[in-house]
C-alpha cells in the first residue's frame, strides 16, 4: 500500500491543513496506541514539541487520542527532539512523540515517533499505523482512560545527559561560544550545558513567540552564527535547528565546518582512541567525495544510504558503526544517542579542539571538499524528472563530469522539490552543470503545467 501520511521523517505538512490537523494527530494517536499498546501494564507515552505556535493546537489532540486508548501521557514541553528519544527509553515508556518541522519554517510542523527503544519507527511499522488511521475499534471503557501529567524536571535531566557525553577531565574553561539555537526548542538547554561546562556563551535566537522559527537564524540560516563569531571574537559557534537534531559549526574565522568534516573529525579522533566500531562511517549519497577519499586514506570505509537520518541510524546497526549523519548536520553517534543529537556532536567537536590545544580552523578541517554545487527547484504538480528533454541534460552532464564527479537528482521527502547536486574537480564545470539540469526541469514544468 503507497503511504499518503508518513513521508521519511515522520508525517509533515502546514499546520490546520491535512494531513498536520487535529483531528488526523487524534487519529493518528489512536492508531499508534493500537500498533504499540503490549501486556497487561500501565501504557506510557511521551510528548514533546518545538516552539511553533501550532504545536499548542496539535499536542492536546494526541494526547487525547492516546488517553482515549488507554495510554497515560507525559508532555515535555518545548525540548529536542533527540531528548524525546532519550526520555522515551529513560522513562520505560511505549512511544515516544516529536512536534517539529525540524528547519521548515513555522507554518509547518510534523509528528515523529519513536518506538519504546528510542530509534524512530520503521517504514513498515508506520505503514501499519496509517493502515490503522481512522478504525474507531479499540477505545477504552470510562474507567481504563489514560492520564495526563507534564514532566518538569525534562529540560535538567536532558541537560545531565549531555554533559555525561563530554569526556571527563575536560572542561570549556576559557572558550567563547556561541550558540544560535533557532528560536527552537533548544533554546533554553543548549546555552545552560555549554555555560555549565565552563564557556563563556554568546546566545542567539532564544526568543521563540511561535513564529520565528528557524527565520534568518538556526542551522539553515547560519550565516548569522558565523559573523557574530567573528564579532564576538569567539573562539567556535554552532547553530542547531528548530528541533536541535541538526548542528552546523564555525570556526573562530567565521568559516563553516559542515557535516562531512564533523563525521571525519569524530571518525578519526574515535579511531585513534580505539572508541570507532566497525571502522567504517554510515554517510548518505549527498557527503562530499572529498570526505569518502580522506575517511579511504585513515583505512576508514564509508557506507551510503539514501538522505535521511532514519537511513542513517538503520545502517549503522546493521553494521553495527557507531559514527553516521548527513552532511547537512544531522550526526549520529549511536555510543550515546538513538538520533541525531545536535548538542552531542558540538561537544564531541569541542572535545577534540580542546585536547588538541588549537584554534577550531586548525584542529577542525580536516580535508578539503570537491567543488560541490546544491540548488532547489519547486515543481508544483507536475513530473520533470519524467520528461526526456531533462533526461537528456541529466545524462550530458554526468558525460562531462567523467569518472571525477558525479550528478545527483532526487525528490525532497518533506515538500515539493527536486534537489539537483553535483561535484567534481572543476567548480565552473560542476555550477554549469547544475545549472543546464536546474533549466531543463523548470522548462519541463512550466511545459506541463500549461
Amino acid at each position: 500500500m503507497a503511504r499518503k501520511l508518513f513521508g521519511t521523517d515522520g508525517i509533515r505538512g502546514t499546520a490546520n491543513t491535512e494531513p498536520m490537523t487535529a483531528e488526523t494527530a487524534l487519529h493518528v494517536a489512536m492508531a499508534a496506541a493500537r500498533r504499540f499498546r503490549r501486556g497487561e501494564h500501565r501504557h506510557l507515552v511521551v510528548i514533546g514539541k518545538d516552539t511553533r505556535l501550532s504545536g499548542y493546537m496539535l499536542e492536546p489532540a494526541l494526547t487525547a487520542g492516546f488517553i482515549s486508548m488507554g495510554m497515560d501521557v507525559t508532555l515535555l514541553g518545548p525540548m529536542p527532539t533527540p531528548a524525546v528519544a532519550m526520555l522515551t527509553r529513560s522513562l520505560r515508556a511505549d512511544l515516544g512523540v516529536m512536534l517539529s518541522a525540524s528547519h521548515n519554517p513555522y507554518q509547518d510542523n510534523g509528528i515523529k515517533l519513536f518506538g519504546p527503544d528510542g530509534y524512530k519507527l520503521s517504514d513498515p511499522v508506520e505503514a501499519e499505523i496509517e493502515a490503522m488511521v481512522g478504525q474507531g475499534d479499540g477505545l477504552s471503557s470510562p474507567d481504563k482512560l489514560g492520564r495526563a501529567r507534564r514532566l518538569d524536571d525534562a529540560p535538567g535531566r536532558y541537560i545531565e545527559f549531555v554533559k555525561q557525553t563530554f569526556p571527563r577531565g575536560l572542561r570549556l574553561d576559557g572558550l567563547k561560544i556561541v550558540v544560535d539555537c533557532a528560536h527552537g526548542a533548544a533554546y533554553r538547554v543548549a546555552p545552560t550545558v555549554l555555560w555549565e561546562l565552563g564557556a563563556t556563551v554568546v546566545p542567539l535566537a532564544v526568543q521563540p513567540d511561535g513564529l520565528n522559527i528557524n527565520r534568518k537564524c538556526g542551522a539553515v540560516h547560519p550565516q548569522l552564527m558565523c559573523e557574530q563569531v567573528v564579532a564576538h571574537g569567539a573562539d567556535f559557534g554552532l547553530a542547531l535547528d528548530g528541533d536541535a537534531d541538526r548542528v552546523m559549526i564555525s570556526d573562530e574565522r567565521g568559516r563553516m565546518l559542515d557535516g562531512d568534516q564533523v563525521m571525519a573529525l569524530v571518525a578519526n579522533s574515535w579511531r585513534r582512541a580505539r572508541k570507532l566500531k566497525g571502522r567504517g562511517v554510515v554517510a548518505t549519497v549527498m557527503s562530499n567525495l572529498g570526505l569518502e577519499l580522506y575517511l579511504k586514506g585513515k583505512g576508514i570505509k564509508l557506507v551510503r544510504t539514501p538522505v535521511g537520518d532514519r537511513y542513517v541510524v538503520e545502517k549503522m546497526r546493521e553494521e553495527r558503526f557507531n559514527v553516521g549523519g548527513e552532511q547537512s548536520g544531522h550526526i549520529i553517534l549511536s555510543d550515546y544517542a538513538t538520533t541525531g543529537d545536535g548538542l552531542i556532536a558540538a561537544l564531541q567537536v569541542l572535545a577534540v579542539i580542546v585536547e588538541a590545544e588549537k584554534p577550531a580552523s586548525e584542529a577542525g578541517r580536516l580535508f578539503t571538499a570537491l567543488p560541490q554545487v546544491l540548488r532547489n527547484v519547486r515543481y508544483g504538480q507536475s513530473r520533470p524528472l519524467d520528461d526526456a528533454e531533462v533526461k537528456r541534460a541529466i545524462a550530458d552532464g554526468e558525460r562531462k563530469l567523467g569518472e571525477t564527479g558525479r550528478v545527483l537528482i532526487r525528490k525532497s521527502g518533506t515538500e515539493p522539490v527536486i534537489r539537483v547536486m553535483a561535484e567534481g574537480e572543476d567548480d565552473r564545470l560542476v555550477a554549469g552543470v547544475v545549472d543546464q539540469i536546474v533549466a531543463a526541469i523548470e522548462a519541463a514544468a512550466r511545459r506541463q503545467a500549461a
